[in-house]
This record gives C-alpha cells, structure tokens and sequence, in this order.
C-alpha cells in the first residue's frame, strides 16, 4: 500500500483496514469524526455489494456470469461501470476493465492479503491469452451487458471514485472539511486546513519522499508496481496488468504520483502511465498532470508543474 500519510492519528483521525489496504479520514472539526467514519463505512459497504470481483453476491459478479444476456443493475453499479468505461475511452485502453479474468489467471483471485500470504502456483506466461476489447461492454441506462468469459475488475476507479464520493458526502453531511484516503487514493472536500491538506507522498519505507499541499477539492493517487504484489510459482507479480500482454506491466516505474481535482482522474493517469512505461512522461506532461514518477532505481522524475521538494528516507 502506497504510504501517502498526513495527519496522524487523532481526535480529528480514524483509520482501519478495508479491501485490503487502509482507510483514513480526516476532518476538520473532530467532533465530526464519529459520524464522517460512519458516513464513509456505509459508502464502502455499498460499493463492495455492487462491484466486489471477490463476492459471488454481488451485482458485478451475476452481471458477469450472465452468458452475455443484458441484466438490469442499480443506479451505483451503473455510475461505477459508466466511470471505468470513461477510464479506458480517455487511456486508449490502457486502464480497462475487462482484465478480471487475467488479474485471475495471474493468481489474484482471493483477496489480497490472502493471496499475499499464501502466494500461487506458477502459471504459463506464454500461454495464449484472449483479447478482449472494453468497448464489447454495453452499458444501455440500468441494462448492462458483459460478453460471455469476460470478467470485469472495477477495482482502481471504483477505489478512487469511492474516495472523491465519501470525501464529499462527509464534507456535506458534517459541514466540515474532510480527507479520505484508501490506501494510494486520496480526495478531499469542504475547506481546507490552514496552508492545504499537507500530505508526505511514499510509495515503500526507504523511497525518498516529498511532502505536498493539496488545496480544498484536490485529490492525489499514487498507482504502484512494488506495493501490492504476491508470488505465483517463482515468479513476483504485481496488480497492474497491461490489458495487451495480459501480464503485470513492465516495472519501468516503482510508482507514480498524480494530482487532479477528482480521485477518479488522478488513479485514471497514474495507473496507465504504469502501463505505458517509458512514454508516461511525456504523456502525462501533454495533458498538463501534475505528476511525479520514481524509477525502478530509485531516481524520481516530475512533470506538469508538480513542485515539492525530495527528501530521501532517513
């Protein structure tokens, strides 16, 4: 889990573990901190039944075994396919959501901690892959089609569109100023403390790190090729999988920071920079994304007017 921390843990702070990483939430008046958890526990809640790959009650998981047969779904499993369909429409496929069946096959088909744990038996890297284009996804209002053998995963965009929700509704049902972090994505809400929400952007203890300030409404995500990781066999695999090869993407960046005013644009540019490898900064700085990029070895790059200043991890 990307170690983007800010304020410690305190009256105005809670955190625990979910999905497999962990959730923070500031705010800004700590008498809200009660009531902000509850608010963004519920949120959780309800995206886990809609698109958790992990239950077999959830909406997202009958919609995927439904032979190809249009299916209705709720509003939210809607809103949250609508975000990942926008996500590889604006990648040229880069971030898709098609890869579930792959993600499977690479051994991350339990939760992670689980698998992380225990690891997998080593697969066939050359074996033939089907390749499925997102755009076979039909999304018609409340009907939605997933072809027959396809398995979607939500799980980046769900993640940081959960965030940018849960920052927002703890903003307007507490009337205060609120941080909500899920592991490497991070969206705020409402005012903003004194000098911005100051948050130390690291990706694993011993990386250099930096401290940024993000204004009231701005978001941050940090995507990782080291964080999360399990073994398959003998082989060390890592959950960003290039939807060409079906394999995790060429581990040309240990990670990669964006900052936006949406959780969802952030996590959208920063997971398919991992996936676009060498050509990242130069993409990224073509649509102006403040963006930070640390090298396999270690050397940090930014780009699109990102300003902070490195410190390396004493």
């Amino acid at each position: 889990m990307p170690l983007l921390e800010t304020l410690p843990v305190g009256e105005d702070c809670v955190q625990w573990q979910v999905w497999g990483t962990l959730a923070r939430v500031v705010v800004t008046d700590p008498t809200a901190t009660s009531a902000a958890r509850t608010i963004v526990e519920d949120v959780l809640a309800a995206v886990d039944g809609a698109c958790s790959r992990f239950r077999p009650d959830s909406e997202l998981v009958r919609a995927c075994r439904s032979g190809g047969t249009p299916v209705p779904v709720s509003p939210l499993l809607a809103g949250l396919v609508s975000v990942a369909l926008r996500a590889a429409s604006e990648t040229d496929g880069d971030v898709d959501p098609t890869v579930g069946a792959a993600m499977c096959r690479l051994g991350y088909d339990e939760d992670l901690r689980w698998v992380t744990l225990n690891g997998r038996p080593g697969i066939a890297t050359d074996a033939p892959v089907p390749m499925i284009d997102w755009r076979q996804v039909r999304l018609d209002g409340s009907e939605l089609t997933v072809p027959d053998g396809v398995q979607l995963d939500l799980g980046a965009t769900a993640k940081a569109w959960a965030a940018d929700r849960c920052a927002r509704d703890v903003a307007r049902r507490c009337g205060v100023g609120a941080l909500v972090a899920l592991g490497g994505d991070i969206a705020t809400a409402g005012p903003a403390p004194d000098g911005g929400w100051r948050i130390r952007v690291q990706d694993t203890p011993g990386d250099p790190y930096c401290v940024v300030s993000l204004p009231a409404g701005g978001a941050l995500a940090t995507s990782s090729t080291v964080s999360r990781q399990w073994t398959a066999g003998d082989a060390t695999m890592h959950h960003i999988v290039d939807p060409r090869t079906a394999l995790p993407a060429a581990r040309r960046w240990r990670s990669v920071s964006v900052a936006a005013f949406s959780c969802v644009r952030a996590n959208t540019l920063s997971t398919a920079a991992l996936v676009r490898g060498a050509a990242a900064p130069g993409w990224l700085a073509g649509v102006g994304a403040p963006a930070r990029l640390v090298a396999v070895g270690g050397a940090v790059r930014t780009v699109g007017g990102w300003s902070a200043k490195e410190e390396a991890q004493r």
